[in-house]
C-alpha cells in the first residue's frame, strides 16, 4: 500500500496520529506537499463528504476525520507556504444576527476546509453589515449563510438585499442552510443555492464556483 493511500485510510478513519505520522513520511520519502494535499488529503475529505451525504457515516466521524486532516495540514504547513496547492475559492461563512447555534455551521466549514475551500468563518450572531464588509475585504467567491431559527431567517434576505444595493450579488454566489430553510424560501430571497445538510454544502459550493 503506498504512502499517500495510507495517509487517505488515516484520514477517513480519524487517525490523527497516524495521519501525523504518513505525512511526515511521505515528506521524507520526497513528495511534495502539493501532491500530499491534492492526491491524497483533499480526495480522502471527499469521501468523507459523500459518505456523510449518503448517511453512512454521522457528525462524529466527520469531525475526528476533520481533525486528522488538520493534525497531516499541521506537518505540512511549511512546506505549503508559497506554493500553490489547488484551491476551489473562498468561502465566508456565518450564523445570521439573532442566533447563536453553531454546531452545523461549524460542521459545514470543516468539510469546506477538507475540500479545497479557503474558509473566513464570522461566527455567530452576525450583523448584515459585517458578512457584506467581510466580502468587500477579501473577495470571497461564496456567502455560506447559517439560520436555525425561523425568527431569524429574514436576516438572510437582509443580507442578499444589501448585495443587492452594494452591486455584488453577481460577484458573489450566497449559499443558505440551516434546520428551517427550505428550497422554495432560498428561492424566494434570492439566494444562488440551498444546502440541506454539510454534505450537499459542499458539492453546493463547487457547482457554484464552476457556473
Amino acid at each position: 500500500m503506498d504512502i499517500l493511500h495510507l495517509i487517505s485510510e488515516a484520514i477517513q478513519s480519524g487517525d490523527s496520529g497516524k495521519a501525523k505520522q504518513y505525512v511526515e513520511k511521505a515528506l521524507s520519502e520526497g513528495l511534495n506537499a502539493k501532491k500530499i494535499v491534492n492526491d491524497s488529503m483533499m480526495k480522502a475529505m471527499n469521501v468523507v463528504g459523500e459518505r456523510f451525504k449518503n448517511h453512512e457515516i454521522f457528525v462524529p466521524e466527520i469531525m475526528v476525520a476533520a481533525r486528522a486532516m488538520k493534525s497531516g495540514m499541521e506537518v505540512l504547513e511549511p512546506e505549503l507556504v508559497g506554493s500553490q496547492v489547488e484551491k476551489h475559492g473562498v468561502v465566508i461563512i456565518g450564523t445570521v444576527k439573532g442566533d447563536l447555534h453553531d454546531i452545523g455551521k461549524n460542521l459545514v466549514a470543516m468539510m469546506l476546509e477538507g475540500a479545497g475551500f479557503d474558509v473566513i468563518d464570522l461566527g455567530i450572531d452576525v450583523e448584515a453589515d459585517e458578512f457584506v464588509n467581510k466580502l468587500k475585504e477579501t473577495n470571497a467567491d461564496i456567502l455560506a449563510m447559517s439560520a436555525l431559527l425561523t425568527t431569524t431567517m429574514t436576516e438572510m434576505k437582509e443580507v442578499i438585499e444589501i448585495l443587492r444595493e452594494e452591486s455584488l450579488k453577481g460577484e458573489v454566489k450566497v449559499l443558505i442552510g440551516g434546520a428551517p430553510i427550505t428550497e422554495d424560501f432560498s428561492k424566494q430571497i434570492g439566494a444562488d443555492e440551498y444546502a440541506g445538510d454539510a454534505g450537499s454544502a459542499v458539492s453546493k459550493a463547487k457547482s457554484l464556483i464552476l457556473s
